[in-house]
């Protein structure tokens, strides 16, 4: 995927899920009679869906800028069980007046299974790590086990929530290795557009136990995906990851838009 523009300012945060939240309401408020109506849930096709996406920016002249990004999702389900799997990458430096300075380096990912109960209680556990150089971020992983409710599940659309305690293991630069247990809330929304364009957004609130208000995480994604053929798409996604307690000499605030294609196998 290619990375439009990076941001290191303190966000409204208050306004920006304001917004999306706002934006989820307006669209199930629509699509309410078809929720109604539309109970059945789409049928198990218990094959694995796999996406692969990924951007590339090279620029020479009086600047010299190279970004490069991957990424690869896979999600599986059954009757009674699902998977989600994730992982993505970027690496971009720059040079102006022979001054080289790396601008991008992170890696993470996820692994999520649940186990339905009925058709919209599940049970499941979580696993999320993090590397990102250049928010000092050595390290950061956590896990959870959860439980969660689809809200709204039908063809077009499902909107779920999930709750759980988290344990979080995190390294930060300039910082001693700290461990400490959390509690994760968070919402999963999708929503098929057309028959080729689908939108999706996910927002996740960690505060530690012990420090709710002072140390937690919060981190929101919105995408959109247009299909140009069966299996080529065009796709935007806006990154939103705030930690309240950034890395020494780091913002607490990380703001990513990135565009690519992406080929789902």
């Amino acid at each position: 995927m290619q990375r439009i523009q990076v941001s290191r300012h303190q966000p409204k945060i208050g306004l920006a899920v304001s917004t999306v939240l706002l934006i989820g309401c307006g669209i199930a408020c629509a699509q309410a009679p078809v929720a109604a109506a539309t109970l059945t849930p789409p049928p198990n096709t218990n094959t694995w869906i796999t996406t692969a996406a990924a951007g590339l920016t090279l620029t020479r002249g009086n600047s010299e800028n190279f970004l490069a990004t991957l990424s690869l999702d896979a999600k599986r389900k059954w009757a009674k069980d699902e998977v989600f799997l994730g992982v993505s990458g970027g690496y971009g430096d720059s040079t102006v007046n022979n001054v080289n300075s790396k601008n991008t380096e992170f890696v993470q990912g996820f692994g999520q299974y649940n186990h339905l109960f009925s058709d919209r209680f599940y049970g499941g556990v979580r696993l999320d790590g993090q590397y990102d150089g250049i928010a000092g971020v050595d390290y950061r992983a956590k896990i959870t086990p959860m439980v969660g409710y689809y809200l709204v599940k039908n063809e077009k659309m499902t909107l779920s929530a999930e709750a759980g305690p988290s344990a979080v293991l995190e390294h930060l630069q300039g910082e001693s290795a700290r461990s400490y247990m959390a509690v994760r809330f968070a919402e999963n929304f999708e929503y098929k557009l057309t028959a080729t364009t689908k939108l999706w957004e996910t927002l996740a609130y960690i505060p530690e136990i012990s420090d709710w208000a002072n140390n937690y995480l919060l981190n929101l994604e919105v995408g959109i995906d247009t299909a140009i053929t069966k299996q080529l798409s065009l796709r935007v996604v806006f990154q939103d990851m705030y930690a309240s307690q950034p890395a020494a000499g780091r913002k607490s605030n990380d703001l990513r838009l990135l565009a690519g294609v992406a080929y789902k196998f």
